[in-house]
């Protein structure tokens, strides 16, 4: 009863009959007061917009809406702890970004906890504050989101737009590796240790060609590779 499953590709509602009939089954096998189901079943409907959606028959609903009325029955007896196994599979980007706003204000308005298994990291990002990484039944990580790219990719990434469109013939290895060259932008690979003072060489150097210059972390993709291809396991508390 504390706990919720939900799967992206799973149903655990009735086919051809409307959700909130599924509703009151899954009232009575949790058990939930009149009161309390009708306050949740109120707050839930709010949150995700079912208004429209929980008279219908299941079957008549797009992939999106189902995932909806799916999250507010796995809700319906406000487990303390929600297990969501690809939530956002399948879903349009529109869909995708309703569903981690839901689930992000849940868990604000809630306080439960949340385990999420996602191949998206744009999931990962938008929700997740501590990332487990788990490969061939072995912890490859275990800490902060925020701390995963600084431990497993050693560098920044730079990026200059130049106002002239000359990034092609412009020689910037010095400052880093080249890793692509575009017309009017160069992308470029430095440690993040010497980032700041690679960055402000740049910015002087190049002066008013410089239109635009960033540096960020590498993509988390890229990080998550890095992290199962890594030949040194590293666990983190």
């Amino acid at each position: 009863k504390r706990m919720t499953l939900l799967m992206g590709n799973r149903t655990q509602l009735v086919w051809d009959i409307p959700a909130a009939d599924s509703f009151r089954v899954l009232q009575e096998i949790y058990r939930v007061p009149e009161s309390q189901f009708r306050a949740t079943v109120s707050e839930l409907t709010d949150l995700l917009e079912l208004q429209d959606l929980v008279h219908k028959p299941v079957r008549n609903l797009s992939l999106g809406e189902r995932m909806k009325v799916e999250f507010a029955a796995g809700l319906i007896h406000s487990p303390s702890v929600a297990f969501l196994d690809e939530p956002t599979i399948g879903l349009d980007i529109s869909m995708q970004v309703r569903i981690r706003r839901f689930v992000a204000e849940y868990n604000r308005r809630t306080g439960a906890t949340i385990l999420l298994t996602s191949h998206y990291m744009d999931d990962v990002v938008a929700l997740c504050k501590r990332v487990i990484v788990i490969h061939r039944g072995m912890l490859l990580y275990d800490g902060p989101l925020a701390d995963l790219a600084e431990r497993m990719a050693p560098y920044k990434v730079i990026t200059a737009t130049l106002h002239d469109g000359a990034a092609s013939s412009t020689d910037l290895d010095t400052y880093g590796t080249v890793v692509s060259r575009e017309e009017g932008r160069v992308t470029l690979r430095v440690d993040r240790q010497v980032a700041p003072e690679r960055t402000a060489r740049l910015v002087n150097d190049l002066g008013d060609r410089l239109a635009d210059i960033s540096v960020e972390d590498p993509p988390i993709e890229e990080v998550i590779d890095r992290v199962f291809t890594s030949e040194q396991t590293t666990v983190s508390a």
